[in-house]
């Protein structure tokens, strides 16, 4: 995912002067071809993480799109009032790349864990998530983030994460990306983020849910809720799963976003971590498993 990113960047900057990376003293081994290609575009903030956002709305309100790349806790909670007052109050073009989200960094512990992530970025009006599953979503959401500077939350995985499609696929704030039809009136797993391998394995293992289809949605926000509805009216029932907490996360918009239409509260069932895994240290498949996210816990 994250070499995805950068190749979407420096393709981006190519034909943009005002696209500018910023990090927090990380990402090396990873931002290097973009650094070697556009050195007057790139600043290494250091361990400053609130001094590094208010750089990015400084550079924003002169025109610039600013991407600014850190492990997903740290451009985020250790910034949020940066984030909130200084750029997404003002609407300014200032992507937020979090690196390692949901329980990649479970080795680190608790201060590595972005499990509350989502519940955070999402309840700013001007923001948008995304949260792509594969590295061809990653490049999807790129290409519409170019297109379309504003404040955004681009959270990805960094476990090597396979393809799931086959292509880059069109990608637009709150459109569900069809993975896989099921049966007319049946049921459809609904993901954001790295979630979207472990559903595709279960699908494609458990005979059991060859009616199901799959659909993934890596672009949403408080602006994008309004859509839902119709989109879950195609389906007898919801499932959605994601590698956060429940409260705040993304199955919880998703009930909020049908909260005025009751029929379609019934249908929709959310999978997300437990938070006793806010006390574990470990691998991102021991903790994940621990939480729920497991082909077992999925079918639980």
């Amino acid at each position: 995912m994250r070499d995805a990113f950068i190749d979407e960047l420096i393709i981006a900057a190519k034909s943009n002067e005002k696209i500018v990376l910023i990090v927090g003293d990380l990402g090396f081994g990873t931002i290097e071809p973009f650094v070697e290609r556009f050195p007057d575009r790139f600043i290494n903030a250091g361990v400053a993480e609130q001094n590094m956002m208010g750089v990015a709305a400084g550079l924003a309100s002169e025109g610039c799109h600013v991407f600014v790349y850190s492990i997903a806790n740290f451009p985020t909670f250790r910034c949020a009032e940066q984030i909130r007052n200084d750029i997404a109050y003002h609407n300014f073009p200032v992507t937020i790349v979090a690196v390692g989200g949901g329980l990649a960094y479970g080795n680190l512990g608790y201060s590595h864990h972005a499990v509350q992530d989502f519940a955070l970025m999402r309840v700013m009006p001007n923001m948008l998530i995304a949260a792509p599953g594969d590295p061809m979503e990653v490049r999807g959401c790129m290409r519409y983030i170019v297109n379309n500077p504003q404040p955004c939350y681009l959270r990805l995985g960094k476990s090597g994460e396979a393809c799931v499609h086959s292509k880059v696929p069109e990608i637009a704030p709150g459109e569900w990306v069809n993975i896989r039809n099921g049966k007319q009136g049946g049921g459809t797993y609904l993901t954001t983020g790295t979630a979207l391998g472990l559903v595709n394995e279960l699908l494609e293992s458990n005979a059991d849910l060859e009616n199901w289809s799959l659909n993934s949605l890596p672009l949403w926000s408080m602006n994008t809720k309004k859509e839902q509805p119709e989109k879950l009216k195609y389906f007898s029932a919801t499932h959605t799963v994601e590698d956060h907490l429940i409260d705040g996360g993304f199955g919880s918009w998703l009930l909020e976003a049908a909260s005025a239409h009751r029929q379609l509260l019934t249908r929709i069932r959310i999978k997300s971590l437990d938070a006793k895994v806010c006390g574990m240290v470990g691998k991102q498949p021991c903790l994940n498993r621990e939480g729920g996210l497991s082909l077992e816990g999925l079918c639980e």
